[in-house]
């Protein structure tokens, strides 16, 4: 069975029994949470849902350490290419083959752009996105960062979901409740709460969205940083 780790924020890696791995959303030096250093995770592919700094602080540093391409949508991938690394546009509705697996770019409802403090700038950052992957059989969503959106439950009928990754924390995404109708709309068999507790205006209790998840009858686990996600249902 693979790997999946929640490195905190929105980061997550998955890693399969042969070493070939994905690494999503990586913001590992500046997340006071994290367990893993930029410098100790492996890629082969990196995949990047918008352009905010929490999301893609590491991935150019990495993208260069370990050669993998940076998979985002145009603008993103044009930017991540001016700071060296490899690249693969993409865009809305686009799916990537990979080798390994395959990754779809879905929407996400969120804003996205790269901020020049010192300049008093804004880069655009092209469309925010999430992604659904598949890997060996099993379908991962990773919704980045959105506030609740109808077209969750076509993506939900679209895809038959085994894994989704979910913001719950509120203030630049949607929050807890809002997150508990996603999950219903999603129909993933396995929940995972992201985007929370990294700084003082997105402190959730994850605990308490899992034990209302299961209320609804949805499988859900609180995944620390550094820790696995328990893939044990997959194989019943």
């Amino acid at each position: 069975m693979m790997e999946v780790v929640f490195h905190g924020q929105s980061c997550v890696g998955i890693t399969l029994d042969n070493g070939k791995s994905l690494l999503i959303d990586p913001f590992l030096s500046g997340n006071p949470l994290a367990k893993t250093s930029a410098e100790e995770v492996s890629a082969d592919y990196i995949l990047l849902t918008h352009a905010h700094q929490d999301h893609i602080l590491d991935a150019a540093a990495i993208s260069k350490r370990t050669g993998a391409p940076i998979v985002a949508i145009p603008e993103l991938a044009a930017y991540m290419s001016w700071q060296g690394a490899k690249t693969i546009e993409m865009n809305m509705g686009g799916t990537v083959d990979l080798g390994f697996a395959k990754a779809t770019m879905i929407p996400a409802f969120h804003s996205s752009g790269i901020v020049i403090a010192e300049e008093q700038r804004i880069i655009y950052g092209g469309m925010p996105a999430g992604f659904v992957i598949e890997v060996e059989g099993v379908k991962f969503l990773h919704a980045g960062d959105t506030c609740l959106f109808s077209d969750m439950a076509l993506i939900g009928r679209r895809h038959k979901l085994d894994v989704a990754f979910i913001p719950i924390g509120d203030h630049y995404t949607m929050g807890p409740e809002d997150a508990l109708q996603a999950a219903e709309w999603y129909g993933a068999g396995l929940v995972v709460p992201v985007h929370y507790d990294t700084f003082p205006p997105i402190q959730q209790d994850a605990g308490a969205f899992v034990a209302k998840l299961q209320e609804l009858g949805i499988r859900g686990q609180v995944v620390e940083p550094g820790s696995k996600v328990n893939l044990s249902f997959l194989e019943r």
